[in-house]
């Protein structure tokens, strides 16, 4: 069974990534507040997903991808962010740093799922 980290600042978009997943059939998630709390249990356990919001306090998603790649750990393992920024220029940063895939919020479910599906069958 996977286990996927959420790394977001809100409470309540954590629950609803949750929930969607363990409706999806994963239900081995942990969350995490921000970053540096994604990269402490990232670093505690070895997860198969890590999905993670870009703009949090302390430690923003961009950085916690950087940190997470440094890892041999998470050099390949799939890192999906669900965030609000949509411009192209946000995105091209993303796959820079080795995001995986890019999610926009509001997220549908199903749209959440497939890639969680995707990215987990590589």
């Amino acid at each position: 069974m996977a286990k996927i980290l959420i790394v977001d600042d809100s409470n309540m978009l954590r629950d609803m990534v949750k929930y969607a997943l363990n409706e999806g059939g994963y239900p081995e998630v942990t969350e995490a507040v921000d970053g540096v709390d994604g990269l402490a249990k990232a670093t505690a356990v070895a997860f198969d997903l890590i999905v993670t919001d870009i703009n949090m306090p302390n430690m923003n998603g961009f950085d916690l991808i950087v940190e997470l790649r440094k890892l041999p750990t998470y050099a390949k393992t799939p890192i999906l962010t669900l965030t609000t920024e949509k411009n192209d220029e946000m995105k091209a940063k993303g796959k820079a740093v080795g995001a995986t895939g890019w999610i926009v919020k509001p997220f549908v479910p199903e749209q959440l799922l497939k890639a969680v599906g995707i990215v987990l069958s590589r």
